[in-house]
């Protein structure tokens, strides 16, 4: 895989065209390649190329289904530096990172390798002699999946291996951000060898963007749509498919909270801050963003974050040894930051460091925020990006209604050494997946996923195959 490819790909074809958009380097600015700009009828063509496939795949055995995953594991970690240069130039996360992330979206396809075979149905008890009762699952149909810009592989990889592995067949249309990585992978499922139009690629800029997301939600042949992404778009895209009644799987926006309690060990929530808030620049859905810290932790945890953020984070260019925290990914994002902080010190919060623009393109210094209270930018807006806002809480009570005092529930944290404590408030956070004494939640093996603003249906884990499948219900009677 040694060409960068700008094509479409529809029905295992590269598919190019005189409309392109530019894609660049957050960093620099620097222009990467133009990408076709795919419209409602390549979207459509996708469609119809994902429909004739899906007539062999959903009939592929386990073993062949389980065969067509691994090696696009094994293709994955095969092109680890090479996948992970083009998610850092034109993401601009650090290259370690990107290359974490590479290994993170080969995981899925190894689960869902071994979740292809566990796809089970049932024998019901029949209240009749002469009736027999069983269920199956079979796959759904032609899938649309629009990804992110933030984790750009990872979360593309999350939704086509449970699809693959159901027996769906897949219309991708990866961020406007990031369409290279996407179209990177569709290189990968070439070199496997994959039935052509088991997987297709759409790229479009930010213009074309809206009609042919509308080509995917009104087409009736579209079984499910899967989105990640702001919980403002996934409200469009919820009414729009209304028409063609699909089904929907929604990984939307996360505000989570971040408490510390009295009895918490200091260094295992320091570390774990660091981990939960900086990780991508901030620029994640499941980041720490709201900092509630008991009034006797709040000096010595502001201090040692500090200093902790001082002697370890280095703001730069991905591509560089050592830097670990990259630039925001574009004007859009990096001002909305700006506007966020600078709101939330006209009503009062106070700046202990950064605060400001860093020297070069969408860089901003990493932040701490103190006296940050509800009715703030800072408290109430998903903030993406290293701004760490603190606010104090006294009761347990408090801290939990501060946690879920937000539209979203995706993520939330907590560093507690008071075990009824960790009962108590793990069950009572209003979010898909709690974080106790531990920040980094995400996992194959496991269901992710949030509640109320932040969405609907799980990824990864046994769950993940269900959105994929319908459950079929058959009476046999003898």
């Amino acid at each position: 895989m040694t060409t960068l490819k700008t094509e479409a790909f529809i029905g295992g074809q590269w598919v190019g065209g005189d409309s392109t958009f530019s894609v660049t380097n957050p960093y620099n600015g620097e222009l990467l390649a133009n990408v076709k700009d795919c419209s409602a009828s390549d979207a459509l063509q996708a469609v119809e190329s994902a429909g004739r496939a899906f007539e062999t795949w959903r009939t592929a055995t386990v073993p062949e289904k389980v065969s067509a995953l691994l090696k696009i594991k094994e293709e994955l970690l095969a092109r680890k530096d090479e996948l992970a240069l083009i998610i850092t130039k034109e993401n601009g996360k650090p290259l370690a990172e990107a290359k974490g992330e590479v290994a993170f979206a080969a995981s899925f396809f190894q689960w869902f390798a071994e979740e292809a075979r566990r796809s089970y149905g049932d024998v019901i008890p029949s209240p009749s002699g002469n009736k027999r009762l069983s269920t199956l699952r079979q796959p759904i149909g032609v899938v649309a999946l629009i990804t992110p810009w933030n984790f750009p592989l990872a979360m593309l990889a999350r939704k086509i291996a449970p699809a693959l592995a159901a027996g769906c067949t897949c219309v991708v249309k990866p961020a406007e951000d990031t369409p290279l990585i996407a179209l990177a992978f569709a290189q990968v499922v070439e070199n496997t060898g994959l039935l052509p139009g088991v997987v297709n690629v759409i790229p479009c800029s930010r213009r074309n963007a809206q009609e042919v997301g509308s080509a995917l939600c009104s087409s009736k042949e579209v079984r499910l749509l899967a989105f990640t992404g702001s919980t403002a778009v996934g409200k469009l895209l919820y009414a729009q498919c209304g028409g063609s009644l699909k089904r929907l799987a929604m990984e939307l926006g996360g505000n989570a909270p971040f408490i510390v309690f009295p009895s918490a060990d200091l260094s295992k929530a320091i570390e774990g801050a660091m981990t939960s808030k900086f990780r991508n620049t901030g620029q994640a859905c499941v980041a720490s963003n709201r900092f509630i810290i008991h009034s006797s932790m709040v000096d010595k945890f502001v201090d040692a974050l500090k200093k902790r953020m001082s002697d370890t984070l280095v703001l730069g260019d991905g591509l560089q040894d050592g830097v670990n925290l990259g630039p925001l990914i574009n004007e859009s994002q990096f001002q909305r930051l700006k506007e966020i902080v600078s709101r939330s010190v006209e009503k009062g919060a106070k700046v202990v460091c950064g605060g400001k623009p860093g020297k070069f393109s969408f860089l901003y210094e990493p932040t701490i925020l103190t006296d940050v209270t509800p009715g703030m930018p800072a408290f109430d807006e998903e903030i993406f990006g290293p701004v760490v806002s603190i606010t104090i809480f006294s009761r347990e009570d408090e801290a939990v209604a501060l946690a879920n005092k937000s539209e979203h529930g995706l993520a939330g944290f907590f560093y507690t050494e008071d075990l009824g404590q960790a009962v108590r408030v793990a069950e009572r956070l209003e979010v898909g997946m709690v974080g106790v004494n531990e920040s980094l939640v995400s996992t194959c093996e496991a269901p992710f996923g949030g509640v109320k603003m932040s969405g609907f249906g799980k990824e990864g884990s046994r769950h993940g195959l269900d959105d994929y499948t319908e459950l079929k219900y058959i009476c046999l009677g003898l």
